[in-house]
């Protein structure tokens, strides 16, 4: 089934079962996989690539009025575009073919993009929360400083010769080059309104904050997308400190004694004492010296396995 550009337009009036978004940049993304993907689904399902960043908003706002169902084979940036786009009740199909894809994962549809299709097209509607910061939608996490910083570090590294990100090695290696050059200390440069000072602050969605290959980072144990969002923010954190946090992000352990954890909150504020990296959903947002984050109650239409899990 050959893939259709943006450029096409579906005539006016027109309906068809479902339209499946592809990021053939994506790293788990190859024509057999699509191929088996298209065949999961329902019958008569378009395929749409994408050609660069931002195309997938153009997409759903182009497509959402005349599909039953949107599906998107790629990594967490073009689901972040895509609920950046939606703006109707459509249901969401989100199935993973990137580096990491914490938002499949975290919704119950694990790794394998196949298996993943067979799950959404036999599976259920749920309405499912999102983050804003600044106005942008977010669906598992957003931060400021250390996990932004890193984010953007791995970005200045550019893109391998078929167009993909990194990989998990590729962060591992920034972390520690960003540890060494900080010295392990990382001195409160923020205020979380309300709240306290800190070192840096991680807003969670969703449980897991993120994955580390096959191991959830589990950074707020208590996050859900039934809920407000959680943030996380370590207060001066040095060397000694590190192992601890290491650990508590592992197992889900209680945070430390200095750490603020605010819970089920609609609204946050931060402010930073100098402009701070702001990543969301693993994209960088540029330096801001204030974010406003908010959670959305039930703001798209997820498609999940039948079975609750």
């Amino acid at each position: 089934h050959r893939g259709r550009r943006p450029g096409l337009r579906v005539a006016a009036g027109l309906t068809m079962a479902g339209v499946l978004i592809v990021n053939p940049r994506a790293s788990g993304v190859s024509p057999p996989v699509v191929a088996q993907v298209r065949a999961a689904l329902p019958a008569d399902v378009e395929v749409v690539e994408t050609a660069g960043p931002g195309d997938a908003t153009l997409l759903v706002r182009r497509y959402e009025a005349q599909a039953d169902a949107i599906y998107v084979l790629s990594g967490d940036g073009t689901y972040n575009e895509v609920v950046n786009g939606v703006t109707g009740d459509v249901p969401l199909g989100f199935l993973p073919a990137g580096g990491t894809s914490v938002l499949p994962r975290a919704l119950g549809l694990g790794r394998d993009p196949v298996a993943a299709a067979r799950l959404v097209a036999a599976g259920r509607r749920r309405p499912l929360g999102l983050g804003r910061v600044d106005g942008r939608r977010f669906t598992f996490s957003a931060g400021i400083g250390l996990d932004a910083e890193l984010v953007r570090r791995i970005d200045r590294r550019g893109r391998r010769d078929d167009g993909r990100r990194p990989g998990d090695l590729a962060f591992a290696r920034e972390a520690v080059g960003l540890l060494v050059e900080r010295r392990c200390r990382f001195p409160d440069a923020l205020t979380v309104e309300g709240a306290g000072r800190a070192a840096f602050a991680l807003v969670a969605n969703c449980e897991p904050y993120t994955y580390v290959g096959r191991v959830g980072l589990r950074v707020a144990p208590a996050a859900s997308f039934d809920r407000g969002l959680t943030v996380v923010a370590p207060s001066d954190v040095r060397a000694r400190d590190l192992p601890g946090l290491a650990l508590a992000a592992v197992r889900g352990a209680r945070p430390r004694p200095g750490m603020l954890v605010l819970g089920d909150e609609v609204r946050i504020v931060v402010r930073c004492d100098q402009p701070m990296p702001l990543q969301a959903d693993g994209e960088d947002l540029g330096d801001v010296e204030e974010a406003v984050f908010e959670a959305e109650t039930a703001a798209v239409t997820a498609l999940v396995p039948a079975v609750r899990r």
